[in-house]
């Protein structure tokens, strides 16, 4: 069944994943917000120029009180990264923002599922979960979804193998503290180092992959990107639709999502990205896949860098 989904934002990512959901087929009706009255409207019209050629669908540039009854939300809004700045130099303006837009929308659809985008996107969610006054269950942050495809194509490029066939995972931050628990990764059943055994042995590959370099691409490639062409957002999107398609499954589905810890790992009372049961009635909760001891105290220093942050904000 379609769902009603407002996105609220209309920059460049809210507005790239407002045209990636006209294009398939999770949304009856798509609601767009933004402050920007002129830019919303300007995006909404070429978006729904291209809808003549899909089943019909509703795309239009609303306000509050045109999401009422939404499915889902998706918040984008708020200042995007600047060539250089990180993701947590963002935190107190855009907690600011998101703290004019909780009580709109949250009156207006207070059982939707939320999906949070806005960066930092785990103190986003720490800030809307806790100002809210919704249950935990309806709010995801993205999390690590996108380090995870990320890295799932640099591994993809490297053994020239579909990604598909590769499970590997970045937990922690969406930002500088993430890390990738290389003792989870598996390509097609085996472990990393048994495929990598096979793929030299067959002349595939010449070299083993660096988890060194692989970090550095996972963690600076969306800088690189934004000093590239000023802006990310086609893979954003595409992460996003990602866990919206899960949100409307019949089943549920395992990603690395932003959500609240409760004593997971050792780590409380902060959002970060472990390995996350979501469906259509939200988060259900952590899957607690056993980690090594090195992997635990990098998640809980990843979580300890971002409980430093929320410290120090006006929330």
């Amino acid at each position: 069944m379609s769902k009603k989904i407002t996105v609220i934002g209309a920059g460049n990512v809210g507005a790239t994943i407002a045209y990636t959901l006209s294009l398939g087929n999770i949304a009856s009706e798509i609601v767009v917000i933004d402050i920007n009255k002129e830019k919303v409207e300007g995006e909404v019209m070429d978006i729904v120029q291209g809808t003549s050629f899909r089943e019909p669908i509703s795309v239009i540039a609303g306000d509050y009180e045109d999401a009422k009854d939404s499915d889902i939300v998706v918040i984008t809004s708020g200042k995007g990264r600047k060539p250089g700045q990180t993701r947590i130099d963002l935190a107190q303006t855009n907690v600011n923002i998101l703290k004019e837009i909780t009580p709109q929308i949250v009156a207006v659809a207070p059982k939707a599922l939320y999906v949070i985008v806005s960066n930092p996107v785990d103190i986003m969610t720490y800030v809307f979960t806790k100002i809210s006054g919704l249950p935990e269950s309806q709010i995801i942050g993205s999390g690590t979804i996108l380090d995870t495809a990320r890295l799932r194509y640099d591994l993809s490029n490297h053994f020239h193998i579909a990604q598909k066939n590769i499970h590997a995972y970045v937990y922690g931050e969406h930002g500088d503290t993430s890390f990738v628990p290389w003792s989870l990764a598996d390509i097609s059943g085996c472990t990393l180092n048994e495929f990598e055994d096979l793929m030299i042995k067959k002349g595939v590959v010449s070299s083993r992959v660096d988890p060194e370099q692989t970090l550095k691409y996972v963690q600076k490639s969306g800088g690189e990107i934004i000093a590239k062409k000023g802006a990310t957002f086609y893979a954003v999107s595409a992460s996003v639709n990602k866990i919206l398609t899960a949100l409307v499954a019949a089943y549920d589905s395992v990603a690395t999502v932003s959500s609240m810890m409760h004593g997971e790992y050792g780590i409380e009372d902060v959002c970060i990205s472990t390995m996350t049961v979501i469906g259509p009635d939200g988060v259900k909760g952590k899957v607690p896949v056993r980690l090594t001891y090195d992997e635990m105290t990098k998640l809980r220093a990843s979580a300890d860098a971002l409980k430093e942050v929320i410290a120090s904000l006006d929330i």
